[in-house]
């Protein structure tokens, strides 16, 4: 997460207050799958794309760089890789918009409760227990 892109974020949003749930940001972004339900298909579509366009652009962009090659370890980058799998460049653009709208939501939730981010949280877990 770069400087940019927090301030971006802060600037948009600019209230932590404006949503009573973290997940609440994520979907105000356009970064939930449309939905289409007619009998009993349900397709999987695109996100909304609702929302700041530049916001959601330097999200995407900051979700490219974790998941990349130089990306730092953390907890949020393992778990795209697991999502991504092996090759398969559906697969790895799904990923990206999925580690986007968690950052997202990751965000909202440091912002509003003033915590510190633990890139590892997860695997410092497993390691003691």
């Amino acid at each position: 997460m770069g400087l940019i892109c927090s301030l971006t974020y802060v600037l948009t949003l600019e209230e932590p207050q404006r949503f009573r749930r973290s997940r609440a940001a994520g979907a105000y972004l356009g970064l939930v799958p449309r939905q289409r339900q007619s009998g009993e298909q349900q397709p999987q579509m695109h996100i909304t794309k609702a929302g700041d366009v530049a916001l959601r652009s330097v999200l995407v962009q900051s979700a490219q760089y974790i998941l990349g090659r130089y990306g730092p370890d953390s907890d949020l980058r393992r778990w795209g890789l697991k999502l991504a799998g092996e090759g398969n460049k559906a697969r790895r653009k799904k990923a990206v918009i999925a580690v986007t709208r968690k950052l997202a939501v990751l965000l909202h939730h440091l912002w509003s409760t003033g915590q510190v981010y633990e890139p590892l949280r997860q695997a410092d877990l497993q390691t003691v227990g």
